[in-house]
């Protein structure tokens, strides 16, 4: 069932008081429980990290975080933000900062990054976009950030097309949606395992999100203080976070 596009701003509607940078909070589709996080991609700083200013992967939210105060910022919100090798280096295609470290691949192989149509999360000047990769070669759009994942979750509002419903495949499960203008990007990470197709839903049905990319699931972590959660476990690849001035 899709609900309303009405119902959409009571999940995010804005509290009183002094406008946040992630709102993050509670939600039950399906009779499963989410936290999803919403950023506004039009006016906050959101960035991809892996490596420190000595080349080594910060692997977890705290240490990232201590690298930003140095500097007088901090993270309002921080997700884990694909797949990556056992040295942390990222799987697919992923910028930082302007500056690439791995190119775009497209060809399908093991594994859910392999199973196409993946995608790539994209940062630019005051949006982001989830693009399926094929899409994102043909267009070559232009990212500041980018991190390649894989499978999508929702391609121009329909379910990636090899997702079953009777799956038995469950896992804790973290991914990323995006709104047509780019100006509105949801992450969400489910609190029970759940398949692809039921997280897929919630993407397309619920949050109405054209464009969704799975980003990982088993190591799938959460960094939002404004609900006091700091997911702790293995050492982390690409993180995905939302920078503050300290006294913000």
């Amino acid at each position: 069932m899709r609900w309303p596009a009405l119902l959409v701003p009571l999940i995010f509607g804005a509290l009183p008081g002094a406008a946040k940078a992630v709102e993050c909070r509670e939600f039950v589709f399906e009779d499963v429980p989410y936290t999803l996080c919403h950023v506004d991609s039009a006016s906050e700083d959101l960035r991809l990290f892996l490596y420190d200013e000595d080349e080594r992967p910060f692997g977890n939210f705290g240490r990232l975080d201590q690298a930003l105060s140095a500097g007088g910022e901090r993270l309002a919100f921080a997700m884990n933000a694909g797949m990556y090798h056992p040295d942390r280096a990222p799987v697919g295609h992923y910028v930082e900062d302007n500056e690439q470290y791995r190119g775009v691949i497209s060809t399908s192989g093991p594994g859910n990054f392999g199973l196409l149509p993946n995608g790539i999360f994209c940062i630019g000047d005051g949006r982001a976009d989830v693009i399926e990769t094929r899409r994102f070669e043909a267009e070559s759009p232009s990212c500041r950030y980018a991190t390649q994942s894989g499978p999508m979750l929702v391609i121009d509002g329909e379910l990636h097309p090899r997702f079953l419903e009777d799956s038995d495949s469950r896992y804790i499960r973290n991914g990323v949606g995006t709104s047509e203008d780019g100006t509105k990007t949801i992450f969400a990470i489910s609190e029970r395992p759940v398949t692809f197709h039921e997280f897929g839903r919630l993407f397309r049905d619920a949050l109405e999100m054209p464009q969704a990319l799975f980003l990982d699931g088993n190591i799938s972590r959460l960094y939002a203080p404004a609900i006091r959660r700091a997911d702790l476990g293995r050492p982390l690849g690409p993180i995905v976070g939302v920078v503050v001035s300290e006294d913000r």
